[in-house]
């Protein structure tokens, strides 16, 4: 079972800049699509951003030109590097793993515990 673990997160004011982590238990090379997504008080979980094994990355339009998602395959570790923060920002981010397998959806998601990202002055 793959396991994920978010770290980076914090209070942070207006226009500052963070980096979430993602480290994952198996090679993220292996791995057909990371993601990150958050979800604020009140609100649904929304994708933020994914990238594919290949390297093509996409963005919600809300983040993109601030937000970039990249990783690191000899740490098995996928990063957001969140720039040009605002307060609608604030919300808890997830790390995701989709991994190709046998179920009838051919895929199974796994989770991190969130990381707390607030933007705030």
């Amino acid at each position: 079972q793959v396991q994920l673990v978010e770290s980076g997160g914090g209070l942070v004011q207006p226009k500052g800049s963070l980096r979430l982590s993602c480290t994952v238990s198996r090679r993220i090379s292996s791995i057909n699509l990371m993601a990150w997504y958050r979800q604020a008080p009140g609100k649904q979980r929304e994708l933020v951003a994914t990238m594919t094994t290949g390297g093509n990355t996409n963005y919600a339009d809300s983040v993109k030109g601030r937000f970039t998602i990249s990783r690191d395959n000899a740490k098995n570790t996928v990063y957001l590097q969140m720039n040009s923060l605002k307060p609608e920002d604030t919300a808890v981010y997830y790390c995701n793993a989709r991994i190709s397998d046998f179920t009838p959806r051919g895929f199974s998601d796994a989770w991190g515990q969130g990381t707390q990202v607030t933007v705030s002055s």
